[in-house]
């Protein structure tokens, strides 16, 4: 038929053409795939732009959250000490001030133990370091090349300069506020963690009144899920940690390489930044040796560390740990270098058991051993191979 014939449409063709003009939708400019994919940009971006003014709203207020989250973490994990001494009939008051006196005892004795190790050898640290600067200096003296003497002079012109300048008391007037802040959080934690361990369980049952039917089951799951993951990552990586510097202080104290005591201790203390802590601690007890024992005995230091980590990777994290708390690697670094980016060391700490506290609300988001829907494991038809032999299905 011609566009412009004269003849009439036939009467079928005109009502086909009407029907199928009623059914057809209006086109949309977001029913393509670009514009699907434009709408999942805007709510990508409305997500950080949330996530950015919680955290920035965090860090406006690190003073009180800061002293809230540690608290948390520490009652997670000497809750069950206090909860043993109630069942046994002490009062609750008597019971978290012992489990508060038992903290700060080990605490403060570690703190002795170390600053008296680094006191009594501080002299022969001392002549090691003046002989190591030496040494150094004729190293510098057989190279091919050398620093012009103005160069030397200049340089230490200028550090002068600096400790003299007003830039350097800005600087100590901020370290000094910074100490300020320190004890201040620190006694807000502990005045915290005091209520947190005295009635933390009547402090949770008020924040869910509000939630009722499934609302309430699944806050409840969270609340307990967390306390539990929490715990179980403090008393579990302080198990690792513990045997870690007992391994590497015995291995020290064997070699004799100075300050065995607070290098374990600074074993222990680093074991709670996972993968990087320990490498950091291996390298400053080879350093240590290498500066007073040589490089041989730094050689030795260093394969003991080797040994010990392995020890900790296989056997002690699966077994103390268990599979529930095993974050993959690559999680933990991009988590490590998040959490340092944001809240520097204390964010480092924190990164990796608040990371397994957000997995563990997530496995139990719809039931008790029912994650949410959209991260539970799919059935794939062409399993996966893996190292060993074995397929993820």
């Amino acid at each position: 038929m011609s566009l412009f014939s004269r003849r009439p449409a036939h009467r079928d063709a005109v009502a086909s053409a009407i029907t199928h003009t009623e059914q057809t939708p209006p086109r949309s400019l977001w029913s393509d795939g670009f514009g699907r994919l434009a709408v999942r940009a805007v709510q990508i971006i409305i997500v950080v732009i949330l996530l950015a003014g919680l955290i920035w709203g965090i860090q406006q207020v690190t003073l009180v959250i800061i002293p809230l989250i540690l608290a948390l973490i520490f009652a997670s994990a000497f809750g069950p000490v206090t909860m043993w001494m109630r069942r046994k009939g002490v009062p609750a008051v008597l019971a978290t001030l012992l489990t508060l006196l038992a903290v700060v005892v080990v605490l403060g004795a570690l703190g002795w133990l170390v600053v008296n190790a680094v006191i009594d050898q501080w002299s022969y640290l001392s002549a090691q370091a003046v002989e190591g600067f030496q040494q150094a200096q004729d190293w510098y003296h057989t190279l091919p090349f050398s620093i012009p003497p103005d160069q030397v002079d200049a340089a230490l012109q200028g550090i002068g300069d600096f400790v003299t300048s007003a830039q350097f008391g800005t600087g100590a007037l901020a370290g000094v506020s910074a100490v300020a802040s320190f004890i201040t959080g620190f006694v807000l934690m502990v005045v915290i963690l005091f209520f947190f361990l005295k009635d933390g369980p009547r402090m949770w049952e008020f924040v869910l009144r509000p939630f009722r039917g499934s609302d309430y089951d699944r806050a409840r799951r969270i609340g307990d899920k967390t306390v539990t993951v929490l715990g179980s990552y403090v008393r579990g990586t302080a198990s690792v940690a513990a045997v870690d510097a007992i391994g590497i202080g015995i291995g020290l104290a064997i070699l004799q390489v100075p300050l065995a005591l607070p290098l374990a201790v600074l074993v222990f203390l680093l074991a709670f930044v996972p993968i990087v802590g320990a490498v950091t601690a291996g390298i400053l007890a080879a350093l240590v040796a290498l500066v007073t024992n040589g490089w041989v005995v730094a050689l030795i230091v260093v394969g003991i560390v080797v040994l010990v980590n392995q020890l900790e990777g296989n056997f002690l994290q699966p077994v103390l740990m268990g599979r529930s708390m095993k974050l993959h690697a690559f999680v933990v670094l991009v988590v490590l270098a998040g959490g340092t980016a944001i809240g520097g060391i204390l964010g480092t700490l924190l990164a990796v058991p608040l990371t397994a506290v957000a997995w563990g609300i997530i496995s139990v988001w719809n039931g008790p051993d029912e994650p949410a829907e959209w991260a539970r494991r799919k059935k794939r038809r062409n399993p996966v191979p893996l190292a060993g032999g074995e397929s993820e299905d």
